[in-house]
Formats: structure tokens, sequence, C-alpha cells
């Protein structure tokens, strides 16, 4: 399934969905060194985003925020990849300055269609989210 978005951060990238429909405060909510969820209350908390395709409705916090993506990156421990329902200011430049495709305002709310675990690709530069395997499904099989 193919989804139409909006480009926010160019580049192409696939991984493991790790979902919340909270927002993510990158600057005390996620330790830069290891990529864990530290943010007490998280539906997330003590999940490592690495590698990750990270989806969650938009940023909150401190513009410092972009500076955290781009340490999680300079680490190794960045998600691979993001969608947002509507990316704010902290998210976006956060993507753009660590080279992370950046997707938001897809037809459909993400979070109504793509589950943790779901192989998701992100193509920030054509400006879609494709489900390669939705996992909930599979799994009830």
């Amino acid at each position: 399934m193919k989804i139409k978005g909006r480009t926010i951060s160019r580049g192409i990238a696939s991984g493991r969905a790790l979902v919340t429909s909270k927002p993510i405060s990158f600057l005390g909510g996620v330790d830069p060194l290891s990529g864990r969820i530290i943010e007490e209350g998280s539906e997330l908390f003590s999940e490592i985003i690495a590698n990750s395709v990270l989806v969650f409705p938009q940023g909150k916090g401190s513009t410092v925020g972009s500076y955290v993506l781009y340490q999680l990156m300079k680490n190794g421990v960045a998600p691979c990849a993001m969608i947002n329902i509507t990316s704010e200011a902290i998210v976006a430049v956060g993507a753009i300055i660590s080279g992370i495709p950046l997707v938001d305002c897809l037809q459909t709310n993400p979070l109504d269609i793509i589950h943790d675990g779901d192989m998701v690709l992100v193509n920030g530069t054509e400006g879609y989210v494709e489900v390669i395997r939705d996992y909930k499904n599979e799994t009830s099989k």
C-alpha cells in the first residue's frame, strides 16, 4: 500500500515501524548515546529507535531537539526514517541536518495504518510511504 505525503527531508529508507500516538521530545526524551526512549510515561519508554521507521504525530519541546537528532545520527543510533502527521520545525530541521528521510501530511493518518513491527519504506525524495509488510495481519493468521 503506497500513501502519498509531503517531503520534509529527502532520502529513501526502509525498516521496522516503531509507532506512538504521542509527540516525542528529543531533548530529554531520547538518550542521544543509545537511542533509547527515556521519557517517563511514553508509550515507547525503554524502546530503542535506532534503525527504525519512527512514526509519531509531531515533535515537542526545545529547539535543541534538532541537535539531539543530529547527535543520534553521529552516534549511529538514529531512526532510519520518520513519519509525522504534521512535522514542526524541531523535527524537520533535525531530520534535514541529519539526512533522515521524513514525510508528513499523508493522505491517510499514518497512526491508523502503520503498526509496530510493520516493514515500511519511506521515500522522502518522491514524497510517499509504503507499507511493505503488515506485521499485525501476518501475526493474526
